[in-house]
């Protein structure tokens, strides 16, 4: 796997978007879903 390197601000960001003990991982994966859903209503919302 990749590894990735954020700026200080971005693990307290993620925390605010926690839920329970999800893991960052997991939070990650969903708002990559969400932008992947948002890109494509996006671009089907011309047709």
């Amino acid at each position: 796997m990749p590894t990735i390197e954020v700026d200080e601000e971005t693990p307290d960001r993620l925390d605010g978007l926690r839920v329970e003990d999800e893991s960052y991982e997991e939070i990650i994966v969903e708002l990559i879903n969400i932008y992947e859903a948002e890109e494509l209503t996006l671009h089907h919302s011309g047709d």
